[in-house]
């Protein structure tokens, strides 16, 4: 175990048919179902450390590295699979565990991870708590509120955006705040509103560093397109698993077994955003890469938007949701408002 763990933190490997895992656990006293905690892109489980230790002490808390995370294995991501590869782990550790049901926990990518988690092992979800997830029709390369595909390859998103420099400082594992494409000025400008200040930013930094860099981990690999802004998303790596052409999460509106779901956003998440500043197409409106070709063929995103949309519908067919949006917050409400968001979990736990 290469991380920092907090006191009252386990840290074990879990062996899979599909990867070896690592967990990360908080000891429970009850009986009551786990929690399982499921971190975001460029993190791992060290960000979860602080909520599982304010969990209440009866809950047994994991949190898993996904793959090329963390310590858990490096194993290339299918990127053609969307996000399943990620889910048919999560279900393969939790499955290893014994454990049938748990309440989930996921975070931006960890969120869309958890909606596929619902599709595709859906009475191993009791219940979700889904802080600033992707949105349900992916990151990039689709407008209005229904998810629109805007090119047939998804043009502007997936690895092609990825800043090469911030790839090359993850791999080089910079820890300094020099350059605004260093992991930690990366973290105080979009990962927390900026001027948040914690305790364990040195852990959160630790933890971005975790992440595997290269064409079958992060960023991924990416194809040349006619479309602006001339690139497409690969068949391998990290963010490729988001492209909209690959991964769609709103089917979880027609299931019969629907489990409860609160989302909980800040609404100064630079991240996932209907102005997002990792969306390419909001980019180039803003002038900050050349060549946008306007309005209608490269919009921004509206991922608060279609997220909300697809959430009310699936409450309007039967399911039960919850939305806690926070003022003054970041992409990382359980850092930046932890009170509000352990009211939150503590409710759908109930």
């Amino acid at each position: 175990m290469t991380g920092t763990l907090l006191d009252g933190i386990t840290a074990r490997t879990v062996d899979t048919d599909r990867y070896r895992a690592n967990i990360l656990e908080r000891a429970g006293s009850g009986d009551g179902l786990p929690v399982v905690f499921v971190h975001g892109n460029v993190s791992s489980s060290l960000f979860w450390q602080p909520t599982m230790l304010r969990l209440q002490p009866e809950r047994w808390a994991i949190a898993i590295d996904l793959r090329g995370f963390g310590d858990s294995e490096t194993v290339d991501v299918d990127a053609t699979r969307g996000l399943r590869d990620y889910s048919d782990d999560v279900a393969a550790v939790l499955r290893t565990l014994g454990v049938e049901s748990a309440n989930f926990v996921g975070w931006s990518m960890g969120g869309g991870v958890v909606m596929q988690l619902i599709l595709d092992h859906n009475e191993l979800v009791a219940s979700a708590l889904l802080q600033a997830p992707v949105s349900p029709y992916g990151f990039g390369a689709t407008a209005g509120p229904d998810g629109r595909l805007l090119t047939p390859d998804a043009a502007g998103c997936g690895a092609g955006g990825a800043n090469p420099d911030f790839v090359a400082r993850l791999a080089a594992g910079d820890t300094s705040a020099d350059e605004q494409t260093s992991p930690r000025s990366v973290y105080r400008s979009s990962y927390v509103k900026p001027g948040f200040v914690s305790e364990y930013e040195d852990l959160w930094v630790e933890s971005m560093l975790s992440t595997k860099t290269g064409d079958g981990s992060y960023p991924g690999t990416s194809v040349a397109s006619e479309n602006w802004p001339g690139s497409a998303p690969g068949a391998k790596g990290i963010l490729n698993t988001m492209a909209p052409t690959v991964f769609d999460a709103s089917g979880i509106v027609d299931l019969d077994r629907k489990p409860p779901i609160t989302w909980i956003h800040g609404a100064d998440d630079a991240i996932v955003s209907d102005a997002s500043f990792f969306d390419l197409n909001y980019l180039g409106q803003l002038g900050i890469i050349p060549g946008w070709p306007g309005e209608d063929a490269a919009p921004p995103q509206p991922m608060v938007t279609q997220t909300r949309t697809v959430f009310e519908a699936y409450r309007a067919a039967g399911g039960e949701y919850t939305e806690v949006a926070l003022e003054n917050c970041g992409h990382s409400p359980q850092l930046e408002h932890p009170a509000e968001f352990d009211a939150a979990l503590a409710a759908i736990l109930r």
